[in-house]
Parts: structure tokens; C-alpha cells; sequence
């Protein structure tokens, strides 16, 4: 870097140097202020496809720093002489110098040095501004250059026996520089902004290490998943060995590695959930309530999906071409296995397939989305991708959409964690859009208008949008309304629309019905306007078989030439893996009535939505009995997403001093007081000021569980209305003591200090970049 460059002048002790010091100060503002202002914006970008810093690639910075250096020290005997050589260099690339005037005296020349000098290192040159500003926007969507970012905020001269280092009070500086959005920082980043002000008044300097573990901190969704807590979690549950060495003896390690990795978070299974596991670990009962993993809590598979899986599998000789096999299996699962078989080929369940899906399955799924759309809208076993879950695709569609680091996509908030989780990871932009709560969970379009028009203002391009119907976590239903304003809108801007739509056969209310986003694009006349992409699993609806990771999706109005990026992109991962495809086709092929399966199917299925329906009617009813609890409707999916009212200002304060979320703090209070475990909402995202969580209803015992939600909640609420009563009396009492105070202005001075240093001290333990993070 240039400002390294000049260590040997800036650790000298001579007196003289002083001058020479000033003078390249001054000569290293000139440079970056007048004559390599393109280059700075040049070079920033060629920052973005090398991964270098950018300073490294200004030869000409170097170059002429080499011959201000070379003519100082030549002349470091004479103030006069360095002065002329300084003046010389500066000024060809300034105007001419003005008239001749006496120097003023030695003691006037060092302050103006002083001051000049202080001015180069803290007053950031507007093409400086802009480098810092596209650095930052650079490393909030990718997570990357955050080593050039801390360059671009310390630019100060380098000791090399002193490390760069940024004080918090220019860290609020540079933040308040670059920040685009109406609202200030502190608004958007509470916990990332409070520790940068504890450090403010501890004078507590950033290095490069805490300054990167702030960022994690700053740029995450929400507080809730602690890295170091989930370190610590992970270690206890896994049975790691906790290593003595320091992470310095490590070459990957939490400074080196992806630091995109260490933003990315995944809630539903977050630090809530890793307690969960620590506390089942030392013999405590949990009711998991966080994931919908139907077969993990007790939900039966369907017996015609694993007979025919088994045949699949069987060598023909002990399975399907048995001479007993009819009298373990009926005619149709038989015949089903021997079609499934016919498809796969000779090469067995144990081989790879074609790399979008074996073709007789994706025809199953084109001939399902047909019917289920009418019968009348096509759909085209090309345009089929099978995959390992919705999630692959889900993660293959976002890889292939994000290109640039100003790409966004307009997500639902609340949203699944995975679409903010993947599009941090792709090093994409996330723009939110709010589902009104008091209108069952919809969007308006002015809703989705307001969040394009900003995000256009702060240089963002819109790509795609992601709607989940039925909705995760909130559980709505989409109408055929709600579905046409969307449509409408991504077809009238010409944003690809991401459809999730895994939970389209969980629609428990006799009002609703689940409409695809691709029948209603062509009930509108908009099918070839419309850029689509829809999504479904088989770890969801009435199978519930997600360990078998299968799962679909449908381009629909796609590019052909992205569409066969996107098969090159499939290809490099092989295929997906043939008992997923398989279970996809027997999801969307079940048994027809008259078949020797089909009576158990029937009875099978409507068992288990029946009790999803009874479970989710149930637990919204117990959840709104509670004071203090507001639940919608839970109409599909398999969630309820109820809002916690009328908390004391004590567990926002806590939390604050956590560093968590207030819901997060709510969550781990109720693991721990009755081993439910829930996830926290701020891990979906939320309106601003709102506090809830998510909870399934596949188990059995969530409904017998109400009652252990009641008594925690009316617990929490003493608790916290407790610690707020006496936190107002303390308030009052300190009040009281100030107004008794003397009226000496140096005695009112040193008791305020001594407050503020207790404070301090207080709450320099809580308030740790570690935990933070």
C-alpha cells in the first residue's frame, strides 16, 4: 500500500523529518483527491474480479512515492531544501503556485503540519468516498473485501511495529458516510450500533480481526445466531475436542475463511435449537417443535411408498420377479415397482441418472402439474428439473440468477431462512417485502411497488422474487387474487418469480384452495410474459419423507440458453439421487381408486391431514387464550407464527445487553423453563417492533403442550415486570441523589465520570464482538 511505503520517514525521531512527513501527507491526500481519481474508481473495480486490494494496483501512486521519498531524504538536513523539493513534486499536478510570501514562524509551520497532516489522515476526498461506499456495498452482498475495507477507513501512515488499527468513533464516521438507506444505522443494525458506541467510550481500537467479526455482526438478518455460541454448542453436543491451540496456529481460520459463510444463518436450526441438543444431551425431555420434519416426531410413512421404494431396491431375483412376491405385496405395487425399474434401467437404483432426472419421472411430474392446473395449461418434461428437495433447486436458481454484487431478490418478510441464507451466500442482495399481518399475511401491490422503487434508488437491481404459498412460516393461503397481483407485477417489471409452493397440500380450511402461480399466470392471459420458476418437495405435504431429499422444479417462460446453463449446472453436481426422484413420481402418481392399495392409501392420507388440521385449529385456539398472545389463523403448512404483546421494556433492555433479540431471549427462556423448542421470528424476519416465534404442529403432544406455553408466558411476563418495576426505582432513586448533589460544576464533572465508568465496567463483559457475532 502507498501509505506503507513511507515508514522509514514516519518512524524517524529526527526533528527535521517533521517537514518531510507533512509533505508526504500532504502529497498522499493530492493523490488521492485530484490526480488519480479515475484510477481509484478503475482500480475499485478491478478489486471486484481480482480479489486484491485495490491500493496494490497503483503503480503510479507507488512510483511517484518512491521519487518523494528518494528527493526528502536526500535533502533531510534543510527544512528550506525539503520544502522546494516537496513543492516542486506537489505542484505539477496543481495550478500555479501563488505568489511568494515570508514563512511564517518555525512553531506556526509545525502546527500547520500538525494540522495538515491530521486533516489527510481523517478527511476523506469525495472519490474516496465513493471507493469506501462501493467497497462497503460490495461486502454487504458478497461478504467479501472486507480486509480492503478496513484499508480504505484507516488510512493512516503504518509503523511496522504497530498495527493498523480503527478507532470505533471513525468507524461511526465511515457508516454514517456510506449509508444509503432513510434510516440511520442504528436503526437497522441496534446490536451492531450499541457495541460500536460501548467501544466508543472505552476507546476500545478495532484491528482488522474484531473489525471483521463486527461486520458479521452488522450485516446479518437478525441477532439470533450466535457464531461463538453455536461454536460452543457444536463442540458439547458433537463430542469435539476443544482444541488448546490458538485459531493463530490455523491457516483457515475465522479471519481467513469465507467470511459470506460466517454471515450466511439458518435459524430453524440456530442457537435455540443447538441448546435444545445440549439440554436433551444431559437427559432433559424436548418437545422439538422448530422444524417440520413430519417423520422425525412421529407421523407414519404411507405403505404404498416404501412397498414400491423396496421393490425398487430388491435385486429382481428376491423381489419383484419372486415367485412369492404376490403374497407380500399387492398387484399394483408390483406393477408400479416394475414400471419404476423399466424407467431406471438395468443399472439398478445404485447408479447415476440423467442429470436433470430420470425422463420417466419427469414426464409423471409434467402429466401432475397439467392435471392439477385444469387439464388445459401444458407442461413440458424439458422444462423439468429433478432435485435433492426444493432447497437444491431453490439454492441452483439463485446461483444461476446472481451475477452482479448489486443483483437483488424481493423476499417475503416473514420468509423461509433458506431464501435469506442462500442469497447471502451467493453473495446477492436481499430486499424485503412486508406481508401484512393484519390482513392474514397478503402483499399489496403498493407494498411491492415502495420496496422496487427503493430498492432501485439505492442501485440495486431487482432479478427475481420469492412467494411461498402456502405460507412458511405465517400459514396463509394465497387467493387466486393474491397470486394475480403478484404475477402481475413481476410480469410488468420483468422479475423472474420464484414460486414456492411445497406445502400445496396443506390447506386445512374449508374456504381455501390452493391456486398454482402458473395456472394464474395463464388464467390472466400472462403466461408468456410471466418468467417462472416453481418449486415442490416430497418432505412435505401429507409424505413427509425428508430424508430422501427429493424434490422438483418447473421453468417455466425461461431463457432457453439460462435453461441450459442451468442443466450444465445440475451436470457438475451429477444427479440427484434416484430414492428422491423415485418418491417424487410416487408422490405425484399415487394409487387410483380400484387398485389394491388405494383403500389404505385413502385411509392413510386422511389420517395424518386430519390430525394436522385438528392440531394447527387447536393450537391457534390455546395460543390466542393466552394474555399477552396473538396467533392468525394457521389455514396451511404446518406453522403457527403468533405475536408476543404488551412485553416490559426490561426484556428489550435485556436483550439489548445480550446482544440477542427479545425473542430470541423469550425462546431460550421457554426451552429452558419447558423444553419446547421453538424458533425465534426475528429468524424469518419481521416487522420493525414486532416479537414472536414459529412453532409447528406435527407432533402429537404440541396441543397437551399449551398449557406449558401458558405458565411460561405468565412466568416470563412476573419475571421481566419485576425487573422493569425495580429498574424504574432505581431510576427514580438516582434522580433524587443528582438533585442533592452540590451545584460545583468539577464536583458534578468527576461524580458523572465515576457513574460512567461503572457502567462501563458493568457491561464491558456482556457486550463482547465474540457474542455479538
Amino acid at each position: 500500500m502507498f501509505q506503507r511505503n513511507c515508514r522509514t520517514l514516519l518512524s524517524s525521531s529526527s526533528s527535521s523529518s517533521s517537514a518531510a512527513a507533512a509533505a508526504i501527507s500532504r502529497r498522499r491526500k493530492i493523490l488521492c483527491t485530484n490526480h488519480n481519481a479515475n484510477a481509484l474508481r478503475r482500480n475499485t473495480d478491478c478489486y471486484y474480479l481480482s480479489g486484491r486490494s485495490y491500493y496494490r494496483s497503483f503503480s503510479s501512486l507507488r512510483e511517484e512515492e518512491d521519487v518523494l521519498y528518494e528527493a526528502t531524504s536526500s535533502n533531510n538536513n534543510s527544512n528550506n531544501s525539503q520544502t522546494t523539493t516537496t513543492t516542486t513534486i506537489t505542484t505539477q499536478q496543481q495550478s500555479p503556485p501563488p505568489p511568494e510570501q515570508s514563512p511564517p514562524p518555525p512553531q506556526q509551520q509545525q502546527q500547520q503540519q500538525q494540522q495538515q497532516q491530521e486533516d489527510s489522515d481523517h478527511t476523506p476526498s469525495k472519490p474516496l468516498k465513493e471507493v469506501r461506499k462501493q467497497l462497503w456495498e460490495f461486502y454487504v452482498s458478497t461478504g467479501r473485501g472486507a480486509n480492503a475495507l478496513f484499508e480504505a477507513i484507516d488510512l493512516r501512515e503504518v509503523v511496522k511495529s504497530i498495527p493498523p488499527e480503527i478507532h470505533p468513533s471513525e468507524l461511526k464516521a465511515f457508516l454514517e458516510e456510506v449509508w444509503s438507506g432513510s434510516e440511520h444505522p442504528k436503526e437497522i443494525m441496534p446490536y451492531a450500533w450499541n457495541i460500536l458506541e460501548l467501544r466508543t467510550k472505552q476507546n476500545s481500537m478495532y484491528t482488522t480481526k474484531t473489525f471483521k467479526q463486527w461486520l458479521i455482526a452488522a450485516t446479518k438478518m437478525s441477532a439470533d445466531q450466535k457464531n461463538q455460541r453455536t461454536l460452543a454448542y457444536f463442540q458439547q453436543s458433537k463430542g469435539m475436542k476443544e482444541e488448546e491451540d490458538n485459531e493463530d496456529d490455523y491457516s483457515w481460520n475465522s479471519d481467513s475463511m469465507s467470511q459470506s459463510l460466517r454471515r450466511m444463518q439458518y435459524a430453524v436450526r440456530g442457537e435455540v435449537v443447538m441448546r435444545a441438543n445440549q439440554l436433551e444431551a444431559e437427559g432433559k425431555n424436548i418437545l422439538y417443535t422448530n422444524i417440520g420434519n413430519p417423520h422425525q416426531v412421529g407421523q407414519s410413512p404411507i405403505t404404498y411408498y416404501r412397498q414400491v421404494m423396496a421393490l425398487c431396491d430388491l435385486p429382481a431375483e428376491v423381489g419383484v420377479d419372486h415367485p412369492s412376491v404376490g403374497d407380500m405385496f399387492p398387484p399394483d405395487v408390483i406393477e408400479r415397482a416394475k414400471e419404476l425399474r423399466d424407467i431406471i434401467g438395468p443399472s439398478g437404483t445404485g447408479a447415476y441418472t440423467h442429470s436433470q432426472g430420470l425422463l420417466g419421472i419427469r414426464q409423471h411430474v409434467a402429466e401432475f402439474i397439467q392435471e392439477r392446473d385444469g387439464g388445459t395449461y401444458p407442461s413440458h418434461a424439458g422444462n423439468i428439473f429433478l432435485t435433492n428437495g426444493a432447497s437444491a433447486a431453490i439454492a441452483m436458481v439463485l446461483q444461476g440468477l446472481i451475477g452482479e454484487p448489486n443483483d437483488a431478490v424481493l423476499i417475503p418478510i416473514p420468509q423461509y431462512p433458506i431464501y435469506s441464507a442462500m442469497i447471502a451466500k451467493m453473495g446477492g442482495r436481499q430486499v424485503g417485502y412486508e406481508l401484512s399481518e393484519d390482513l392474514n399475511w397478503t402483499v399489496t401491490r403498493n407494498e411491492l411497488e415502495r420496496c422496487l422503487e427503493k430498492a432501485q434508488s439505492e442501485g440495486l437491481t431487482v432479478k427475481a422474487m420469492a412467494m411461498i404459498n402456502p405460507g412458511n412460516p405465517s400459514g396463509n393461503i394465497m387467493t387466486h387474487c393474491d397470486i394475480q397481483t403478484v404475477v402481475e407485477f413481476c410480469a410488468s417489471n420483468k422479475i423472474v418469480l420464484l414460486a414456492d409452493e411445497v406445502y400445496q397440500t396443506n390447506v386445512y380450511s374449508p374456504h381455501s384452495k390452493f391456486v398454482s402461480a402458473k395456472q394464474v399466470a395463464y388464467d390472466t392471459g400472462l403466461e408468456k410474459e410471466l418468467q417462472l420458476v416453481s418449486f415442490h418437495s416430497t418432505s412435505k405435504g401429507l409424505v413427509g419423507e425428508c430424508g430422501r431429499r427429493g424434490g422438483y422444479m418447473e421453468l417455466h417462460h425461461i431463457d432457453p440458453y439460462v435453461q441450459s446453463q442451468m442443466y450444465k449446472l445440475a451436470s457438475s453436481e451429477l444427479c440427484s439421487g434416484l430414492q428422491g426422484q423415485i418418491m417424487v413420481s410416487l408422490m405425484v402418481r399415487g394409487p387410483r381408486p380400484g387398485d389394491g392399495s388405494y383403500e389404505l392409501y385413502k385411509e392413510e392420507t386422511r389420517r395424518i391431514f386430519e390430525g394436522l388440521k385438528e392440531r394447527s385449529q387447536k393450537l391457534v385456539r390455546g395460543l390466542n387464550l393466552i394474555d399477552g398472545v396473538c396467533c392468525a389463523p394457521a389455514d396451511g403448512a404446518m406453522y403457527a407464527f403468533p405475536r408476543l404483546e404488551n412485553l416490559p421494556e426490561s426484556v428489550f433492555r435485556r436483550a439489548k445487553e445480550l446482544g440477542t433479540t427479545p425473542d430470541n431471549l423469550y425462546a431460550l427462556s421457554l426451552l429452558e423453563s419447558t423444553g419446547i423448542c421453538v424458533v425465534p421470528a426475528s429468524g424469518f424476519g419481521q416487522s420493525k417492533g414486532r416479537v414472536g416465534f414459529r412453532t409447528t404442529f406435527l407432533h402429537p403432544d404440541t396441543v397437551r403442550a399449551i398449557d406449558k406455553f401458558r405458565e411460561h408466558h405468565y412466568e416470563f411476563m412476573d419475571k421481566y415486570t419485576k425487573l422493569q418495576h425495580d429498574y424504574e426505582q432505581q431510576q427514580e432513586e438516582e434522580e433524587e441523589e443528582e438533585d442533592q448533589q452540590p451545584n460545583d460544576p468539577q464536583q458534578q464533572r468527576q461524580t458523572t465520570t465515576t457513574k460512567d465508568e461503572a457502567t462501563t465496567t458493568k457491561t464491558s463483559h456482556e457486550h463482547d464482538d465474540d457474542d455479538l457475532e
